[in-house]
């Protein structure tokens, strides 16, 4: 498939000047700072297929903010290679922008006092959109995203859900191929959160729009993404599938099933361990009773020590079920072992 994204080897140095000590504990010097670099990103290579939804995920620090600046054209690299959408991004800027849309979660292309329907129509000239096509991408907007209830309403009365639909708004109009997001959904409740989440979801199947999310809300990667890539200290940890991670990281799974009435006389009769949980005979090596509630059994297990079949099979020989499910590791938890744990990029293995 065609790439849309494509980066090789880039870096991103800041020089950080810092005042020297003057005489005798005196002022600082100005005129002689002692500078130091700091890369906030290193060799970082990166490719992504059009109509891909790809998570940016990182502490903060970790340079996805610098990256997306690079991937956009708002900085220089140091070194490296990039093109996006065919284009060099620091040098054909303008090309650029009629191609892709950016949403910053803590800032606004909006104009504060206005209401957000002189915004929407204002970009219009910003971006040289045909009056037709202008007025079409609109009423499609207002209805994917529920708009017309505070269109008229100045941006500044905005709640922060209904501003950032409206940025979403204004980073769409002119149909770009490509829309970069960065923190989506910091600070919405979970409401504004699942909108924007469904919406986002409808754009990459419908318009087959790329989105780049970063975000420190795992929720979104879960939800959005099924590709991550994971960033620390300017590095690419990690860029695979979302699935895989949780496979090879994710620690322990959860079976829960739900047990037949009459399993619940059998499970009276069996002896307790120490916490007061039934000890189940012949329970599978690296297999745990975490809990037993009413009917409901739950099971902790690692994927290296047991199938997820041959537990099923098990069970299913020993008790009578009425239903099974699976818990997964919750994505955050994942990348907080990774950190903890601090995983180098050989431990991880980089997909290419």
């Amino acid at each position: 498939m065609e790439m849309i994204i494509e980066a090789q080897g880039l870096q991103k140095d800041f020089r950080i000047a810092k005042r020297r000590p003057g005489l005798f504990g005196g002022l600082r010097s100005v005129v002689d700072p002692e500078v130091r670099m700091v890369s906030a990103v290193r060799d970082l290579s990166l490719q992504v297929q059009c109509g891909e939804m790809i998570g940016l995920v990182g502490p903060n620090g970790a340079g996805k903010s610098t990256t997306i600046k690079m991937l956009t054209g708002i900085l220089t690299p140091s070194s490296g290679e990039v093109r996006v959408a065919g284009l060099v991004p620091i040098r054909q800027r303008r090309e650029l922008t009629s191609r892709i849309g950016v949403v910053f979660g803590q800032r606004t292309q909006l104009w504060w006092d206005l209401p957000l329907i002189d915004s929407l129509r204002l970009l219009r000239h910003l971006y040289r959109i045909p009056e037709a096509r202008h007025r079409e991408n609109l009423k499609q907007l207002r209805a994917m995203l529920d708009l017309d209830e505070f269109i008229d309403t100045p941006v500044r009365q905005l709640s922060l859900g209904q501003r950032m639909r409206g940025d979403l708004t204004a980073a769409l109009l002119h149909e770009p191929e490509l829309l970069y997001l960065d923190e989506p959904t910091i600070g919405l409740d979970v409401v504004a959160k699942a909108r924007i989440r469904e919406f986002l979801l409808s754009l990459n199947t419908q318009r087959g729009t790329t989105v780049l999310i970063t975000t420190h809300d795992m929720d979104d990667i879960e939800t959005l993404c099924p590709r991550m890539v994971i960033i620390d200290h300017g590095c690419k940890l990690y860029d695979g599938t979302v699935k895989d991670i949780q496979a090879r990281f994710g620690g322990e799974r959860i079976l829960v099933a739900v047990l037949d009435a009459a399993e619940m006389a059998r499970m009276a009769t069996l002896s307790r361990s120490e916490d007061g949980l039934p000890v189940l005979p012949d329970l599978p090596e690296g297999v745990r009773l975490i809990k037993l509630d009413g009917p409901q059994l739950e099971l902790g297990f690692r994927r290296e020590a047991i199938p997820a079949h041959e537990l099923i099979s098990w069970l299913g020989a020993c008790y009578a079920l009425r239903d099974v499910t699976f818990q997964e590791p919750d994505i955050e938890d994942v990348i907080r072992r990774i950190y903890e744990k601090n995983l180098l990029l050989g431990d991880i293995g980089v997909a290419v």
